[in-house]
This record gives structure tokens, C-alpha cells and sequence, in this order.
């Protein structure tokens, strides 16, 4: 979330909530949103530098944690990839529905459709492992909702979408990656450590500066020695820079992004090229009609689609609500610009140090900037996050933690929609078992006509801001 989400989220909280009457003006609510999900503008994005050298990611994953793998099950693609006119194609893929076609469809069903996943070619594809998204939309609404796509490992998907307003509907499928291009992501994730670099800044007495090279790993800094070592005293954390030439390792002040690696070959690219990623196949289903019955609704009034941001705060007041709200981005890995490095807690420090209660409203918002590195790295600080909300919820039961799930977005080796879905499968199973509310931006930003941004417009922001009021007021 940038600041100008923050602002925009700020002002719809601050507009919209309602706070009991029973509660005296003097108490106060704080609202902790720890954002993970902080991308640094698309201007500020420098060019990928050349070749790097692989380095292998480590399989080992934290005590407790290692059973969360098999969420990352994808179908194989068998062979080498070699033929691109074998890869699947946006243009010659086609689906259909289930059963006949009826002449109207009852408000609170399903509609189920068969995809047929084919090649540049034409040719129907054996095998799955494909990246498709459906949806079915409302144009008089304005409204969305996505639908399920079950891979039936055979070249075939089943969608299943639900009925939830009355009057016309349209299916729209898209083709996020093909299963040749996935199977290119899956061994970046797997066999690369990371795909960016981290810069580092340190600062003398006299205000001279020196910088270097940052990330998880020394290894990936080019320096097995002479390396500086930094450990979050709370969450155990490791993050690592070159030692700089003649500075300390203590004058460590700034940090910021680094550069983007070359992980892929030519071959590799023109799977991922924009002319067969994020394409919507031919339309395969005439529109719909649902009908209304015994005057039963599910639908909401329509949405607005102006996008409006303003400039955010780190911290938010409404003293006539008694509302207090506090922003914070989590610590290494940032993708950011420069930013202090006295301003990069750890969240496991942010939640030790709240004492909780009914008028506490935590939101956590986990993910999108681990999509530059292996699964296990995610795993790990979702280990701690954990365990830090656990102990929360233990010394005051009453807080709300809420969980913000990723948003789909990033259509690229660093940063994939089909990272980010393996990424909230381990965000929702890592907090099954606790008592915390869930907000799926990814559902949010898969269901309407908009385009995919890594930062939505308002009209996701007042969904998100909204469903989060439901469980702070449900009343």
C-alpha cells in the first residue's frame, strides 16, 4: 500500500466509521497496518543489469512450517519448453458452458463452464499447469465476481462462477501465464535466492557516505568475508551488506532498493512477452440473464469507478471519533526509496509492543515483497509474524488482527500474479488456526473490469476499507 492508498484508506475510515455511543470521547481505537505490500514507483524502477549467477535457494523452512509446502503444488509441464508455438495461446483457448444454455438463471446459483486450453496452433493442450482467470461481470451494475478455475490436469479447467445479482451477466476469461511461462517462474523461485539487490547507506561522523551492496543472504552480495551482519534483536531476522571501504558497520542510516537481475534467457522472455500474458480469450459464452425471485437480492448498489488518491501520513487523527491510526512499513526486504534505517521495525516489534484490547484494530498486510524470493524466505518471517500476533491475542484476547491478503498486480519474473497466489495460500494457512479476520484484495482485484494494478483505484481501496468496518462495527 503507497501513501497516497493510505491516505485515501484513511479518509474513508475516518468518513465512515461509527463509533458506539457508549464509548467516551476520550477513549482511543489504534489502528496498526504494517504494509508489506510497499512498491516503489514504476519511474524509479532502474534498468536489470547483466547476467547473474545462480545461487540456490535453501529448502529448509522453520520448525512447524515445513508441512505449508504442499500448498505450493502446481501441475508439472512436461518437456523442455523448447517449441514456442506449443505454449499456450490466449487467442486459439476457448471455453463453453457445462449444460445448454438456459433462458434465464436463478439469482444465488452457479454458472459452471469447460475451458479447453490450446496452443498457438490449435492444438488442445494434455496437460495443465496453466494460469487462468475468470470472472463474471455486471456492466449495468457495475459489478464483478471472480470465479473459481479448477485444473483438471488434462488440458481442461472447470470454472465455476457464482450468481449473485439479478440481471445480465458476462463471463471474461483471461490468460495470466501460460504453463510454459509458469514453469519458468517455478525455477526462478526455486533455484534463485534472490532477483534484486538492496543498497545500503553508511555515514561517517563528518557526514561522508559510503555505499554498498544488501540482501537476505551474503552470498548473494558477492562477499563471503568482510561482510557486515545485522539481527533483529526481536524476530531473530538476519539481513547482511558488504562491508563498506573504510566506514564501520554501525553507521549502517539509509536503505533502498538495488537493482533487478537478469534471471531469464531470450527463450524465456517471449513466454512471458505482454503479447501472451494478461490476454482475454475470445468471448466463449453469450451474456447471461439471472433471474430475481421472490424479490431476493444479493447484489450491492453500483460502485464508483473514479480513482482519487491523495498524499498520506504516517499517523492519522480524528479527535472527534477518538481515533487514532498508525502506518508503518515492515523492515528488510523493502523495495523503497531511500528510507531510514531507524524507521524499519521488525513487525514482531510492532506487535510486542501493543498492549491489545476492544478498541485495538491490528491490519497486517503481508506478501507482495517477498515475490523476489524463494518461498522459504516468506515462511520465515511468517513464522515469527505469527507467533508474535499469537502471543497477542494471548495477553488480550479482545484485539481484532486482521490479515490483508496480496492483491493480483505484477505480471513479471519479479513479481507474478502467480507468486502472489502462492503467497496468500501461505498467508491463509499460517493463520487458520488463530482467531484473525481475513481481507482478500486478491478476490477484491480479480472481479471487476479494471486493470490489474499493483496499487487498485479507489473503487477496490472503499471495498477493502468497507469489508474491514464489518468486522471492527459489525453491528
Amino acid at each position: 500500500m503507497s501513501n497516497k492508498q493510505l491516505q485515501a484508506s484513511t479518509d474513508l475510515f475516518i468518513r465512515q466509521f461509527k463509533w458506539p455511543r457508549t464509548v467516551a470521547v476520550a477513549s482511543v481505537i489504534a489502528m496498526c497496518i504494517f504494509c508489506i505490500g510497499v512498491s516503489w514507483p514504476d519511474r524509479t524502477v532502474p534498468l536489470p543489469p547483466g547476467p547473474r549467477p545462480a545461487h540456490k535457494s535453501s529448502g529448509s523452512l522453520p520448525q512447524g512450517f515445513s508441512g505449508l509446502t504442499h500448498l505450493l503444488h502446481w501441475p508439472l509441464t512436461p518437456g523442455d519448453g523448447g517449441d514456442l508455438l506449443a505454449s499456450t495461446s490466449p487467442q486459439t483457448s476457448t471455453y463453453h458452458l457445462r449444460s445448454p444454455a438456459q433462458t434465464s438463471y436463478a439469482l444465488g446459483g452457479y454458472l459452471e463452464a469447460i475451458l479447453i486450453a490450446r496452443d498457438h496452433q490449435g492444438r488442445p493442450k494434455a496437460h495443465g499447469g496453466d494460469l487462468f482467470r475468470a470472472q463474471l461481470l455486471g456492466p449495468d451494475l457495475k459489478a464483478g465476481v471472480p470465479g473459481d478455475v479448477t485444473d483438471l490436469e488434462n488440458g481442461t479447467y472447470l470454472l465455476t462462477l457464482p450468481l449473485l445479482w439479478a440481471g445480465q451477466a458476462q463471463v471474461q476469461v483471461r490468460l495470466i501465464h501460460s504453463s510454459e511461462a509458469v514453469r519458468v517462474l517455478r525455477g526462478i523461485w526455486r533455484d534463485q535466492w534472490a532477483t534484486v539487490d538492496f543498497t545500503g547507506y553508511f555515514r561517517g561522523p563528518t557526514g561522508y557516505e559510503e555505499t554498498v551492496t544488501c540482501n537476505v543472504n551474503p552470498l548473494l552480495i558477492g562477499e563471503e568475508e568482510g561482510t557486515c551482519h545485522y539481527r533483529d534483536e526481536d524476530s531473530g531476522e538476519l539481513w547482511f551488506c558488504a562491508r563498506p571501504p573504510t566506514l564501520p558497520c554501525d553507521s549502517l542510516v539509509g536503505h533502498s532498493s538495488g537493482r533487478y537481475w537478469n534471471v531469464t534467457t531470450p527463450h524465456e522472455e517471449a513466454l512471458l512477452a505482454r503479447n501472451v500474458t494478461n490476454k482475454t480469450l475470445p468471448q466463449g459464452i453469450p451474456p447471461i440473464w439471472v433471474a430475481q425471485e421472490n424479490n431476493r437480492s444479493l447484489a450491492l448498489k453500483p460502485v464508483d469507478l473514479h480513482a482519487m488518491y491523495h498524499t498520506g501520513p504516517l499517523m492519522a487523527v480524528d479527535t472527534a471519533r477518538a481515533i487514532v491510526l498508525h502506518w508503518r512499513a515492515h523492515g528488510w526486504p523493502l523495495r523503497s526509496l531511500r528510507t531510514p534505517v531507524a524507521a524499519l521495525h521488525s513487525v514482531v516489534r510492532e506487535l510486542g509492543g501493543l498492549a491489545g484490547g476492544p478498541y485495538t484494530v491490528v491490519v497486517l498486510s503481508l506478501g507482495a515483497h517477498f515475490t523476489t524470493f524463494p518461498p522459504s524466505i516468506f515462511v520465515q518471517r511468517l513464522a515469527g509474524v505469527r507467533a508474535a500476533v499469537a502471543a497477542l491475542l494471548a495477553r488480550e484476547p479482545r484485539t481484532l488482527v486482521v490479515i490483508k491478503l496480496a492483491n493480483t498486480g505484477y505480471k513479471s519474473v519479479y513479481g507474478s500474479d502467480w507468486f502472489t497466489l502462492q503467497v496468500n495460500r501461505l498467508l491463509r494457512a499460517a493463520f487458520a488456526d488463530l482467531r484473525v479476520a481475513f481481507v482478500d484484495a486478491w478476490e477484491m482485484t480479480s472481479s471487476l473490469a479494471l486493470p490489474d494494478s499493483i496499487h487498485p483505484g479507489r473503487c477496490v481501496v472503499r471495498n477493502e476499507v468497507d469489508f474491514l468496518l464489518s468486522h471492527v462495527c459489525p453491528t
